[in-house]
């Protein structure tokens, strides 16, 4: 996150001084290091403290750990993204198959998928070897301010993200011999197989190789091998392609990526306002020749913030830990971008200059943009600290809703068995964390040893995981699951599939 003097223009100190300039991108470049590594390290931490790995559709994911069958219930259907399967759920079902153990092969498969955030920084410091580590600092700054969004929510774009960087760095700073080749190859063979949106990823990645000018050696030589990735890529999906039912389901999710409607969320919102009232402060203050304006402006917006929450706030970041993979997916590559153009031109490789940038770089290397981006960057990082917090809090009240009915008397044959009961029973204040498709598996990971009186079933569930001939097969399986359990979800299955 490092801003260095450069071609594109001279650094503006606003008359400070460069003493001073230098302090405020050092302390910039300080808060966001700092921040996406503990991040990625709490993500972890508090992933597994809280079972997020069973939250949404990670409670299918993880009961399909427990039973062994992760290939059988989904994957086989998403080949495309391979990777995810490889790195995540094959180490935590061959634990399972090797201890029994249901709920350390689940562990295991939450620490795999939260890891992996810090296994990327670890993987981009050690492949950037720009000045200064710049793309590093970007990987940073993009794990601290995007990953919250999705945090808890098992989509696979959170693994594309972490491959995303060091998949940058490896790319621009590649050294000579087959082994830097077999590794870039490698690391863009995974980043291709975590998503379909990776695609975009990886052709973002591309393009910033054009900037290094047309006769360098490195854009070729990338490009062959990303070839060779996409036609591995392309006989996988030919050789796996998803059942009827499935391919309908994602088809229709694929419309809804870019459905510019999930930024009305409410956390989007409130990012905005609070973004929007600091650089109003923020430019009062500097006017007023304030000094540390920045940071008498966030304060100011963070005592309005304490007050939303306090009084006012009612809204949870729930399903839109989804849907806001969208925003990653956009949001990563423009990051990515600004990285590679920014190290390249500190090594003077960057030979051709982005118009737009060109016209940007004097005012976003001035020394108020510097400060202004530090006080928005800590706002950005309160929020997203305290809608986590608020966020774990009311999972763990669901999940222990869940657990007392699942373990109660309360019945609602209705539903296709007496020992189905619907979800409608809870605090309506918990249904917003509600995932339909996937509650009656979670209502069998939260009870002990997975054993509940009861199955709890949404009855607004209009997808279904398992097909009736996948759950028979499940059931027949010698697993540390009760029988009983995997048949109440045969029956759940067959009456819907």
């Amino acid at each position: 996150m490092t801003v260095e003097p450069s071609s594109w223009g001279a650094v503006r100190d606003d008359g400070r001084g460069a003493a001073a300039f230098r302090s405020d991108i050092d302390a910039l470049t300080a808060v966001v290091v700092v921040a996406g590594i503990a991040c990625s390290i709490l993500f972890v931490v508090i992933g597994l403290l809280y079972e997020l790995q069973m939250y949404g559709d990670g409670s299918i994911f993880s009961y399909s750990v427990a039973v062994r069958d992760s290939w059988a219930f989904h994957w086989h259907n998403i080949s495309g993204r391979l990777f995810v399967y490889l790195f995540s759920f094959v180490p935590a079902k061959t634990f399972v198959k090797l201890t029994h153990d249901a709920h350390g092969g689940i562990v295991i498969y939450g620490f795999l998928f939260f890891v992996v955030q810090l296994l990327g920084l670890i993987a981009t410091f050690a492949a950037d070897r720009s000045k200064g580590r710049i793309i590093f600092k970007y990987a940073c700054c993009s794990t601290a301010l995007l990953c919250p969004l999705v945090f808890g929510f098992p989509t696979e774009i959170w693994m594309a993200h972490a491959l995303f960087w060091p998949a940058l760095a490896a790319c621009h700073f590649m050294r000579d011999g087959i082994v830097w080749i077999l590794s870039i190859f490698a690391i863009l063979l995974a980043l291709v197989f975590t998503h379909g949106g990776a695609l975009i990823f990886a052709n973002v990645i591309l393009a910033t190789l054009l900037l290094r000018g047309a006769r360098d050696a490195v854009f070729p030589r990338i490009a062959g091998v990303f070839v060779a990735v996409l036609s591995i890529w392309l006989l996988v999906q030919m050789a796996y392609p998803a059942d009827a039912y499935v391919a309908a389901v994602l088809a229709r999710a694929a419309l809804r990526v870019f459905d510019i409607s999930i930024l009305g969320g409410d956390l989007i919102v409130l990012l905005g306002i609070a973004i929007a009232s600091y650089g109003i402060v923020f430019l009062m203050l500097r006017q007023l020749a304030i000094s540390n304006e920045y940071l008498y402006a966030a304060l100011a917006v963070a005592l309005g913030l304490v007050l939303y929450w306090w009084r006012f706030d009612h809204a949870l970041h729930t399903d839109n830990r989804y849907y806001l993979r969208t925003v990653i997916l956009i949001a990563t590559p423009a990051l990515g971008v600004l990285a590679a153009a920014y190290a390249l031109d500190a090594d003077e490789k960057l030979n051709r200059p982005i118009p737009l940038l060109r016209r940007l770089v004097p005012v976003l290397t001035s020394g108020a943009a510097v400060r202004a981006a530090t006080g928005a960057f800590l706002l950005v990082m309160l929020i997203h600290s305290v809608e986590t917090v608020k966020f774990v809090e009311e999972w763990t009240d669901y999940k222990n809703a869940i657990r007392a009915l699942a373990a109660g008397t309360a019945s609602d044959p209705t539903l296709g068995n007496p020992r189905f009961v619907s979800s409608e029973r809870i605090d309506p204040r918990l249904y917003r964390l509600s995932w339909f498709s996937t509650t009656h598996f979670l209502s069998i990971l939260v009870t002990p040893n997975m054993a509940p009186a009861r199955i709890v079933v949404d009855p607004t569930a209009s997808y279904f995981w398992l097909s009736c001939k996948t759950a028979v097969a499940s059931e027949e399986r010698k697993v540390p699951v009760p029988a009983e359990s995997r048949r109440l979800v045969r029956i759940h299955a067959c009456l819907h599939r």
